[in-house]
C-alpha cells in the first residue's frame, strides 16, 4: 500500500467536511427529528478486539437520540411497528447482499395493585426490584431476527435461532431505571448477550440490543453556533457535550467468514423502515417507507443539503448519483472560509477526488475489488485489529489502519480525524501523524476540543476537559452500560 497516496486522498476528502462536520446522526433531518425512535445516530463497524474473537466484525447501529438516563416512566423502547436492519455489501456493487433484520414486540404484563379492594393497573414500568426473568416488570420488549440473503424485501430469507435459550425470540434488557431498581446493571444486561445461529454459518454469532453510554464524543452546541470553538486549541480542553447521554444499542458480532466472498473488503449501512400500505401477511405485501439511513458519519449533517436532508435518509447507496454536487461541489468550506477568513481557504472544485472515499472507499485500503459507487462504511476485513492500547484514535491518519475510516470503532475520534485533514494540520504522510506539532506546510492541529479518554478502562487519560467516563469496554457489545435514572446522573468511573 503507497501511504502518500492514501494521505493525499484521505486530506483532500476531509477538506469537504471542516469544521462544522462535528455532530454525527442526532436528529439530522426535518422528518427524523420528531421520530426519535427509528433515528440511527451512530454506525460502527470492525473486527472484534475482544480477545479471541478476531475474526468476527462487529457491527453496532445506535438509535434514538440523546436519552436521558432519568426519562421515565416509559424510558426508551424500540418502536415495534418499525424494521430495523443492518444492510451489508459484499461484492462492491452498492447493493445490499445480506440484510439483518430485527423486529420487536412489546408485552405488557398489566400489574395491577390491590387499592382498596381494588385491583388496579399500575403507570409504571416496573413495580420492585428487577431480575433477568423481568420480575416485577410491567412492560418486556423482545425481538427476532431474520436474514434476507439478496434484495432485503424479496431476497431468501431466514430466521435466526437463540442459540443460547432455543427458539426465535430474543430479549432487550429494560432501560436502567435506577440502582434501587436494578442494582447490578452491568451483571443485569449482561443476561442479554447471547449467541446467535446463522443459517449457513457454522460458527455462532452474538447479539445484544439494549441502551448503553453514548459512545460518541463531541463540542456539540457550540458547533452549531457558528463554529464557536478554538479549532486549534488543545484537544481535551472542551467538554464533551453528550458526555451524560444514554442511546440504545443494535450490537450483531459476526464471523469474518459469514460474511465476505472473494474480496476482504465489506460495506455496510443500518436503515429504519415503518411502515407503508398493508397487503397481506408476508414481507412482500407490506410497504415499508424507509425514514432513516446510515453509513459513515457526518454525511446527512454536513454533506447533503437541506432540502435533500429526508431524502438522502430514504435513499439506497446505488441511488446516490443524484447528491453528486454535495460532494464535488462542497458548501461547508466556502460557510467556513466566511466564518474564518482565509485561514480557511476552500479547495478548488470539482473536487472530483471526493468520489473515491465517499462512494468507492481509498484505494489500496478499504476499495472493493469490483466497485458500484455508493455511500457507506467500509471495512477491510484482511487488516488485523488493533488490542485497545494500540489504538490510536485518530485512525488512519494517526499510523492506525485498523480505526476510522477503515470501518469505525467506538474510540476513533471522527471529529478530529476530519479536522486535521481539513485543514492540513498532519504530516504529510500515514503512519506518522497523529501528533501535536504543525505540519511542515504551517497546517494546525485542528480539533473540536472534545476528546475520550481512553479506549478502556485500563487506559483511561482523563486530562483537561475530558470526562474520565468516557471510555469504552474492551468486549462485545464495546459500549459502556448506561446512566443509571437514579441516583441521578451517578458515575461510571472505571
Amino acid at each position: 500500500m503507497k501511504r502518500r497516496t492514501i494521505w493525499g486522498v484521505l486530506a483532500c476528502t476531509a477538506a469537504a467536511m471542516p469544521l462544522v462536520t462535528l455532530a454525527s446522526s442526532h436528529r439530522e433531518a426535518p422528518f427524523i427529528a420528531g421520530q426519535p425512535k427509528v433515528d440511527g445516530t451512530d454506525f460502527y463497524m470492525f473486527r472484534s478486539y475482544e480477545p479471541g474473537r478476531d475474526q468476527f466484525v462487529t457491527f453496532i447501529a445506535n438509535y434514538n437520540p440523546l436519552q436521558d438516563a432519568y426519562g421515565g416512566p416509559n424510558y426508551f423502547t424500540l418502536d415495534p411497528k418499525a424494521l430495523y436492519e443492518i444492510r451489508i455489501d459484499n461484492d462492491g456493487d452498492a447493493r445490499p447482499d445480506l440484510t439483518f433484520q430485527f423486529r420487536f414486540t412489546n408485552t405488557l404484563k398489566g400489574l395491577k395493585v390491590d387499592a382498596g379492594g381494588r385491583q388496579v393497573a399500575v403507570p409504571l414500568t416496573n413495580i420492585g426490584p428487577v431480575n433477568a426473568a423481568g420480575a416485577n416488570l410491567n412492560v418486556i420488549q423482545s425481538y427476532t431476527i431474520e436474514l434476507v440473503r439478496g434484495d432485503p424485501r424479496y431476497g431468501e430469507r431466514e430466521v435466526i435461532t437463540n442459540a443460547s435459550l432455543g427458539g426465535h425470540t430474543f430479549f432487550k434488557p429494560v432501560d436502567n431505571i435506577g440502582n434501587k431498581s436494578i442494582d447490578n446493571y452491568p451483571a443485569y444486561a449482561a443476561n442479554f448477550i447471547y449467541s446467535a445461529a446463522i443459517p449457513g454459518c457454522s460458527t455462532p454469532a452474538r447479539v445484544f440490543v439494549g441502551q448503553r453510554k453514548d459512545g460518541f464524543v463531541v463540542n456539540l452546541g457550540e458547533i452549531f453556533d457558528l463554529v464557536n470553538l478554538n479549532p486549534v486549541g488543545p484537544r481535551d480542553g472542551a467538554p464533551n457535550t453528550i458526555a451524560d447521554k444514554n442511546v440504545t444499542s443494535i450490537a450483531l458480532e459476526v464471523p469474518i467468514s459469514c460474511l465476505v466472498r472473494k474480496d476482504p473488503v465489506i460495506g455496510a449501512w443500518t436503515t429504519a423502515s415503518v411502515p407503508g400500505v398493508q397487503g397481506g401477511n408476508s414481507e412482500r405485501d407490506v410497504g415499508w417507507t424507509q425514514v432513516s439511513r446510515l453509513g459513515m458519519p457526518l454525511v446527512n449533517e454536513v454533506v447533503i443539503g437541506l432540502p435533500d436532508k429526508d431524502r438522502f435518509n430514504s435513499s439506497e447507496p446505488h441511488q446516490d448519483a443524484q447528491f453528486l454536487t454535495y460532494v464535488t461541489n462542497p458548501s461547508l468550506p466556502v460557510l467556513l472560509n466566511a466564518l474564518f477568513g482565509n485561514a480557511a481557504l476552500p479547495p478548488g472544485t470539482p473536487r472530483d477526488d471526493l468520489v473515491s472515499v465517499f462512494l468507492t472507499g481509498v484505494k489500496g485500503l478499504n476499495q472493493p475489488l469490483r466497485v458500484t459507487p455508493g455511500e457507506m462504511l467500509r471495512l477491510n476485513t484482511a487488516i488485523a485489529p488493533k488490542a485497545p492500547a494500540a489504538q490510536n484514535d485518530l485512525g488512519v491518519l494517526g499510523g492506525d489502519l485498523a480505526g476510522f475510516p477503515n470501518g469505525r470503532r467506538p474510540f476513533d475520534d471522527v471529529v478530529d480525524i476530519t479536522l486535521r485533514a481539513a485543514m492540513g494540520a498532519l504530516c504529510g504522510a500515514v503512519g506518522n501523524c497523529g501528533t501535536e506539532t504543525s505540519d511542515p506546510n504551517g497546517g494546525k492541529p485542528y480539533t473540536d476540543g472534545a476528546r475520550a479518554a481512553g479506549p478502556d478502562a485500563a487506559h483511561v487519560h482523563a486530562s483537561g476537559a475530558v470526562s474520565p467516563n468516557d471510555f469504552y469496554l474492551d468486549g462485545f457489545p464495546y459500549l459502556l452500560d448506561p446512566f443509571p435514572g437514579s441516583p441521578n446522573g451517578a458515575p461510571l468511573l472505571p
